[in-house]
């Protein structure tokens, strides 16, 4: 195992000493990250807009409604995908939880009906109509079509995804744009971290069983934990051409995925995590939830980042949903706290870093 990257120093040997400092600082881990791993960002259109398809009366049984609307950019390069909108009863506005996983249908009866209770938006799309994920790096459907330039992956695509959904939320009164928190699994759980990185309009993120190029780190790898040789022999079109360079040469990669989460500092992140998934690397995560809680501390925002583990496989089950939903209700209830959500899974392991500010 190797140390992990000093976020506090600047790539001229500088050192981040002031909050200003920081914010040049992030730019330059932003830029940097986002252009390996990523393989840049696809742009932002112009204009956004929401065009309701169907909305429907609210229900006898408990007062919610469905709206249906297409998401489409433009008016160069127009595109379009489709967002589902679970209003609870009254008018607002509402907190928003907002997932791409919609190809999976994790938000079930169970979880819908809770996200309801607590009055929150159940924001969704499927994240594969912006781009594939068919095991093949085709480049000719999809957003591909529209923005052919560029290199970015499948991952950039679908975090572009949330951007452009979140450009149409913040336009409706119904909604509360201050509480606007995305949530995502696995593959998507990678999506959201780079959709919170790079969009401040996201207050909270939540990313659950990432691993390998979501929250887990490249250079701290877990009993059969999933390496970065793995994940690009299997999915290298999620990625940026650049990343597959530092293959077995992890410890020359210049950042690591603790500067991808401190990115989001000081909004909300909690990461949700099972330890019997060791395929996403659970004590990497833990490392690199160390590494971020420095910056966090730095910036004052401690209190804003969570968490939380439990036995288990890979899933997105109501528990974990459940655990999401509370840590959402403490950052949004207006006394912001993580207590509760920052037990130590790991007791032996010393931390991966000797930096701590």
């Amino acid at each position: 195992m190797h140390e992990l990257p000093n976020p506090f120093l600047f790539a001229d040997g500088s050192t981040v000493r002031t909050g200003a400092d920081w914010e040049r600082r992030r730019q330059e881990l932003l830029d940097q990250i986002v252009g390996i791993e990523y393989g840049g960002m696809p742009p932002a259109p112009a204009e956004t807009r929401g065009e309701e398809l169907h909305t429907t009366s609210p229900r006898e049984s408990d007062g919610t409604r469905l709206v249906s609307l297409h998401v489409v950019t433009g008016p160069a390069r127009p595109f379009s995908f489709l967002l589902s909108l679970l209003i609870p009863p009254g008018s607002g506005p509402f907190p928003v939880v907002l997932t791409g996983d919609a190809c999976w249908r994790y938000a079930t009866e169970e979880v819908t009906a809770e996200v309801m209770r607590r009055g929150y938006i159940l924001a969704q799309f499927n994240r594969t109509e912006i781009a594939p994920d068919n095991g093949r790096s085709d480049r000719d459907t999809g957003l591909y079509r529209v923005y052919p330039e560029g290199t970015y992956g499948a991952l950039a695509a679908w975090a572009w995804g949330y951007h452009r959904c979140i450009d149409v939320l913040v336009q409706r009164t119904d909604v509360d744009a201050a509480r606007i928190a995305v949530v995502g699994h696995s593959r998507g759980g990678k999506t959201v971290l780079l959709a919170g990185a790079t969009d401040p309009r996201i207050a909270l993120t939540a990313v659950n069983n990432s691993g390998c190029g979501g929250a887990g780190c490249f250079r701290w790898q877990g009993l059969k934990s999933e390496a970065l040789a793995d994940i690009l022999h299997a999915f290298p079109y999620w990625f940026g051409p650049d990343l597959k360079a530092f293959v077995g040469r992890e410890p020359e990669l210049p950042f690591d995925q603790h500067e991808l989460k401190a990115l989001i500092a000081p909004r909300a992140l909690l990461t949700t995590e099972a330890l019997g998934d060791h395929w996403a690397n659970p004590s990497g995560t833990w490392q690199s939830h160390l590494a971020a809680r420095e910056v966090y501390r730095f910036l004052g925002a401690e209190e804003r980042l969570g968490i939380r583990y439990r036995e288990g496989g890979h899933q997105l089950g109501p528990h974990d949903w459940r655990t999401i939903l509370d840590f959402m209700g403490r950052q949004f209830g207006g006394e912001p706290s993580a207590a509760g959500f920052n037990q130590n899974p790991f007791p032996d392991l010393p931390p991966a870093f000797s930096w701590g500010r």
